[in-house]
């Protein structure tokens, strides 16, 4: 069997190897190429006026899905993080979409690694961000979240941004309370969750968003939106919030900076989770999924690939 991640040149590569050598070809859904194909564009085009605008990028990204379909029906089954993608996969390809989870290593990402003291009296209320800083991140709203804290009279409070990418010089020009780390690694990246009261994440279009479950892991809850795949990793109202528009991202933001035996408890709630996740019971189900479904599969012509067409 060949395994592959994505249209890129390794997944066309993979794709082809598999054909040449007739063995069975499965794929992974990661990336909602067709939601960053529109994001990446979305400032590009501000100057045209409201409903063509949303009509072009409203296209864009059907044709980036149709275009991503084209390769995903060669594949004899695909997996994807989130029930959504499954549901949606499923349909457009005509063929199996079975979920693969994730999971974190929680001996790295663990409280233990916090060296600052848990008296929120000690230091500011730390709101952290991981990831990259990029359109299709939504890293916008962290300059929106630090103005609408500070119009609510909060003042006791910074935002710890890690990460780099084309967004960064603007968020920097744009936040008054923020602390820029850059890309952490290892130990660096470990303590930095640890240090977080609260974990925010705007994005909109991860199909997980593993920094998520590290924040979790880390006992650290976390903010996340309605859409897209972390809203499926934090368990509303227990391990953090999923919030239903920029408004509601705000409020549940203020409602654990200012309730310190809530954020306590979610604390304990979101390592509790973390702990319950765990890459075995992941790939045990993919084994048995491959097992079903290749034997099966093994008997089907397999498809022709067009590569150039592809």
């Amino acid at each position: 069997m060949v395994q592959i991640t994505g249209p890129g040149d390794l997944g066309m590569l993979g794709a082809y190897i598999a054909y040449k050598l007739r063995l069975p070809l499965v794929a992974t859904w990661q990336t909602n190429v067709h939601q960053y194909a529109r994001c990446r564009l979305e400032r590009a085009v501000r100057f045209l006026p409201q409903r063509p605008r949303e009509k072009f990028l409203s296209a864009v990204e059907r044709w980036s899905f149709d275009a991503a379909m084209r390769f995903y029906r060669v594949p004899r089954f695909t997996f994807a993080p989130n029930v959504e993608m499954v549901e949606r996969l499923g349909r457009a390809t005509g063929r199996p979409c079975f979920l693969m989870s994730h999971s974190v290593d929680t001996a790295a990402f663990r409280p233990e690694n916090r060296d600052r003291s848990l008296n929120r009296s000690d230091g500011p209320f730390t709101i952290g961000y991981v990831g990259r800083l990029t359109a299709e991140k939504n890293v916008r709203w962290l300059a929106a979240l630090e103005k609408a804290l500070l119009e609510r009279g909060h003042r006791d409070f910074k935002i710890v941004v890690v990460g780099d990418g084309g967004e960064g010089n603007w968020l920097q020009r744009n936040m008054k309370n923020a602390e820029f780390t850059g890309v952490l690694r290892g130990g660096n990246l470990w303590r930095a969750f640890a240090n977080m009261d609260l974990f925010v994440f705007p994005s909109e279009t991860d199909t997980f968003g593993l920094v998520v479950l590290e924040a979790l892991s880390s006992g650290v809850p976390a903010v996340v939106t309605a859409s897209g795949g972390p809203k499926f990793t934090v368990r509303h109202g227990e391990t953090g919030y999923v919030a239903n528009g920029f408004e509601d991202f705000v409020s549940c933001t203020e409602r654990l900076m200012t309730q310190p035996e809530l954020l306590a408890r979610m604390s304990v709630a979101a390592r509790e989770y973390a702990l319950s996740t765990s890459w075995e019971r992941i790939f045990e189900g993919m084994y048995k999924t491959y097992e079903r479904c290749l034997n099966v599969a093994a008997r089907v012509p397999q498809p022709v690939l067009d590569v150039a067409r592809v």
